[in-house]
């Protein structure tokens, strides 16, 4: 693995656990192994660029595991392999770890170009699942409020699972996202084909 990718890597885990504001240039460079000339070489505006360039890769990541749950067969596992990821980054890292894109989101105030990233990655993250609702059934207008939904929803209690020490915020959330979608997607599929009418 080269510098740039060292870096890359280092930064993406750094900014999961401690945010931008608490990730420091000379720590990405001593946990990435490089020489802090190496980061300015790959990256020459420095920190913000690299965190730039971090959440856009990391987005894109997250973006490409939300694609391969939502080609599952129901809406529901889609929604339950979601949850297992989250599940997984959250009780693997013992409550340290949380979403990058969420650590980048909230640098609006200090690394405002950081946090564009993010408001991107989210708004991809958004597409993707709103059109595999569409397919699943829902409503043209409702899958993209739906997929926002979905989206702050899990988001919210990874930040709430972290902080309680606990996984059951995500456990409660897959359960009433469940209906949820049952609800919207049974409405979908039902404007699509209408119950016949009696004689």
């Amino acid at each position: 693995m080269g510098a740039r990718d060292r870096l890359l890597g280092t930064a993406i885990e750094l900014l999961r656990r401690q945010g931008v504001a608490g990730t420091g240039v000379a720590e990405i460079v001593e946990r990435g192994h490089t020489a802090r000339r190496s980061l300015y070489l790959n990256f020459p505006g420095g920190k913000a660029q690299l965190m730039a360039e971090a959440t856009h890769v990391a987005g894109s990541f997250i973006d490409h595991q939300i694609a391969s749950f939502v080609a599952l067969p129901t809406a529901r596992e889609a929604l339950a392999a979601f949850v297992v990821e989250w599940k997984k980054v959250v009780g693997d890292s013992d409550y340290a770890a949380g979403c990058p894109i969420a650590a980048a989101g909230l640098s609006r105030s200090t690394e405002p170009a950081v946090a564009d990233v993010a408001g991107d990655a989210f708004a991809q993250w958004q597409h993707t699942l709103a059109d595999s609702l569409r397919r699943h059934g829902a409503d043209d207008a409702v899958a993209p409020v739906l997929a926002n939904m979905v989206l702050a929803a899990v988001e919210g209690a990874v930040l709430v699972c972290i902080a309680r020490k606990s996984l059951t915020p995500l456990d409660d959330v897959e359960s009433q996202l469940a209906i949820l979608l049952d609800h919207h997607l049974t409405i979908g599929q039902l404007e699509v084909n209408p119950a016949p009418r009696g004689r």
